[in-house]
């Protein structure tokens, strides 16, 4: 089966449910903690035909040099198909590729799972066939919600 999934599928799925916040990062609370939230993002990302490029555990690197650091895993994901096809669209769109989302609790032990809007991601950089780009992605992410919305609820920061 042919997956023509667009980079940014995962993230415009988060979109509609959430509210935006400073400078085209947007939060998503979660009703789980950072390691469930993550887990189940990954899952989501992998069943939309994604790849999972990295996963890094900040606490976990803050403890190796004796710092404390709330839970905090940053998600490291997207398409080299499609990552290309942004790339050849506007190279500078390299910065933000692959894709990042990161959960995180905050000082109240609130869990947030944060990203870069797709919309910021397209105005930033000059990506020709942004209307059908914004369309297939859509369409994808009406899929991934499903999988991934039970872990999140939506709340603004």
């Amino acid at each position: 089966m042919k997956i023509t999934i667009p980079l940014l599928t995962i993230l415009l799925l988060l979109t509609v449910t959430v509210v935006q916040a400073e400078a085209g990062l947007i939060n998503v609370s979660s009703q789980f903690g950072v390691q469930e939230t993550a887990d189940r993002f990954v899952a989501a990302v992998e069943k939309a035909g994604l790849k999972v490029f990295n996963r890094i555990d900040h606490a976990a690197g803050a403890a190796k040099v004796d710092k404390s650091l709330r839970p905090t895993q940053l998600i490291i994901f997207g398409s080299p198909k499609v990552g290309t096809a942004l790339l050849t669209s506007d190279q500078r769109i390299g910065i933000d590729l692959p894709l990042k989302a990161l959960a995180w609790q905050d000082a109240e032990g609130k869990v947030w799972l944060s990203y870069n809007s797709p919309d910021y991601l397209f105005n930033r950089f000059a990506i020709n066939d942004r209307a059908k780009g914004e369309k297939e992605d859509h369409r994808c992410f009406s899929k991934t919600l499903s999988e991934c919305h039970p872990t999140l609820r939506v709340s603004s920061r």
